[in-house]
């Protein structure tokens, strides 16, 4: 099976060292595109200012599989290919967001990541004969709309984020989570469903305010 077929269905494969032609050209092709998002994010990170929002959105639209609408990155933040992420409307990221984008890592709208989340849809096996070989493997990540992910959070490969989920500070995601639910931890486990009571505290033991929106 080819290098490219491995790596869309989830299987091992090393990402170089081939012998076929056909995984040779692909090994150049990933190469190029590695090198391609290292130069566009050293760019976005040390070369813009905070004020050329013009310039910082060229290069994630160039960058990047998608780019939606009002998405802010606050750099530094670091991707491995960047074509495969695929960010929705209204996207903020604090800093330091790393996405190790070797298959697929799909947005949704109305995102907000904490500083120093890491996406990682790439991993390895347990057994050292395989990694000595530099055997990975990767499974797409999917986020919902309007999700919130805290602070430190690792995000691991297959995982699905349901939408309107809350992830706390800290957690490392190794399974699905459900729409609508708090979850934290680690490794990462459902607290509870979140709920019209909710919408009276912006946090535990605090009323929203009424003129919190004028």
């Amino acid at each position: 099976m080819s290098l490219k077929k491995q790596m869309e269905q989830g299987l091992l494969y090393v990402e170089y060292g081939h012998e076929s032609l056909e995984d040779q050209a692909y090994e150049k092709e990933l190469d190029a595109k590695r090198k391609k998002i290292k130069d566009l994010m050293h760019l976005y990170n040390f070369h813009t200012l905070p004020s050329d929002e013009k310039k910082r959105r060229q290069l994630l639209e160039e960058g990047l599989g998608r780019a939606g609408k009002n998405l802010y990155l606050e750099p530094p933040c670091y991707f491995s290919y960047g074509c495969n992420t695929f960010f929705g409307d209204d996207v903020y990221a604090n800093f330091h967001l790393v996405v190790v984008d070797d298959v697929t890592v799909s947005v949704g709208d109305r995102v907000m990541f904490g500083p120093n989340v890491t996406i990682s849809p790439t991993g390895h096996p347990l057994a050292h004969v395989y990694r000595r070989k530099g055997a990975q493997f990767s499974l797409p990540v999917t986020i919902g709309n309007d999700v919130w992910i805290g602070a430190n959070c690792t995000i691991l490969p297959g995982v699905t984020i349901g939408d309107r989920c809350v992830i706390g500070a800290g957690s490392v995601v190794t399974h699905d989570i459900p729409a609508d639910h708090l979850a934290y931890g680690a490794p990462c486990r459902v607290i509870r469903r979140i709920d019209e009571e909710d919408l009276l505290t912006y946090k535990k033991g605090f009323p929203v305010n009424s003129d919190w929106n004028k």
